[in-house]
């Protein structure tokens, strides 16, 4: 497909779902701009999992055969208390042709820039967001470079992808509400002996706290917990190797007051944030992206009002994947003694029920909702 060489929407962001929000936009005959004030695109991942919902909007694209012929499915979240085991939650019989597929962050990012580069677009790097002003018409932003040229660009609509601390939310005066759970929670992408089986995601509950393992490759596993001495806790006869990468984060469950004012959106990040135990965060941004894309594409044929109807599709769903994933967090934390008590029988009910059960299930995989785009 040939793409005008004026862009009709700017996209502050080049994560996944910038790079989304573009190619499906591109799929839609509509050129986008793409900044990020990044130099380089990133080389450690937050995420690790690509859900079904992901898959399915992927695949016109052909982003959805190369994620598969990297990555490998994951057929459950088996949960232990103390590495005996407890329940587990599986992904059969979904209703989705694909399935739960591991792919860091990185490789996802990636590809998706690939596919991107085959409409002639590629993301500016190094670009800073500076500020904004908007008529009726159109969207004018101030941009800068690392040498201090600046620039305003006009466009018809914006879309802010530029992650939980954004400077277009800031700048609209958006609000970003919720809170953040105390406690740090250290992460490591480490070498481990395959101590469990890699085709499944696994969760183990300790005293005030949790420990969550994710092969990424054979011989290479993701580990993260809100527990200090979380390489303590590995199961029994594991042997560490080298940590390719090592980190640390806080929980926190927000929400941006609004999803669109006037000619502005907020996707990914930008717009929520939450646990990362559910694997929600990227892919509910790529499902933003792809929202947005059939909103800005029809707007931008004449149906103005399809614009706003951006945020009142995606508000409800933003407010229900967070507020569950928040339930979610503070029952599997562990905190205090009482909710871990509480725990070790509600996880096993939640995952044995069947109504129970089926919407913990399509929860996890992102299957929760129809994917609404009008």
């Amino acid at each position: 497909m040939t793409l005008s060489d004026h862009a009709e929407v700017l996209i502050i962001g080049a994560g996944p779902t910038g790079l989304a929000a573009a190619l499906f936009l591109a799929e839609r005959g509509v050129r986008a701009r793409l900044v990020d004030k990044s130099e380089a695109p990133s080389t450690t991942s937050r995420a690790q999992v690509v859900n079904p919902r992901s898959l399915e909007v992927l695949q016109q694209a052909g982003v959805t055969d190369r994620i598969l012929s990297e990555s490998h499915p994951i057929g459950s979240v088996r949960f232990y208390e103390g590495w005996k085991d407890l329940s587990q939650l599986d992904f059969a019989d979904i209703a989705s042709p694909f399935a739960m597929s591991v792919l860091p962050q990185a490789r996802t990012e990636a590809l998706l820039a690939e596919a991107l580069n085959r409409y002639g677009i590629v993301a500016e790097r190094g670009v800073t967001f500076e500020g904004l002003e908007q008529t009726e018409d159109v969207v004018r932003t101030r941009l800068s470079r690392p040498d201090g040229e600046t620039e305003t660009v006009e466009v018809a609509f914006l879309l802010a992808a530029d992650g939980a601390h954004s400077a277009v939310r800031t700048a609209l005066n958006i609000g970003f509400e919720g809170h953040a759970f105390a406690e740090p929670w250290p992460l490591y992408d480490i070498q481990l002996n395959d101590p469990l089986p890699i085709d499944h995601a696994h969760v183990s509950f300790v005293k005030r706290g949790l420990l969550f393992l994710l092969c990424i490759r054979p011989g290479l596993w993701r580990v993260f917990g809100d527990v200090e001495n979380l390489l303590d806790l590995l199961p029994s006869g594991t042997q560490a190797g080298d940590i390719q990468w090592r980190s640390s984060f806080h929980i926190a469950d927000r929400l941006a007051t609004a999803q669109v004012m006037g000619r502005v959106a907020l996707a990914g990040d930008a717009a929520h944030i939450h646990s990362p135990v559910g694997a929600r965060g990227m892919n509910l941004g790529i499902e933003d992206a792809y929202v947005f894309a059939a909103c800005a594409a029809d707007a931008l044929q004449g149906v103005t009002s399809r614009f706003q109807d951006y945020g009142r599709l995606r508000g409800p769903v933003h407010r229900s994947v967070v507020n569950r994933m928040d339930k979610l967090t503070a029952l599997a934390r562990g905190r205090p003694d009482w909710v871990g008590t509480l725990r070790h029988f509600l996880i096993p009910g939640m995952t044995s029920f069947g109504p129970i059960e089926h919407r913990m299930r399509d929860f996890i995989t992102g299957i929760d909702h129809p994917l609404k785009t009008n």
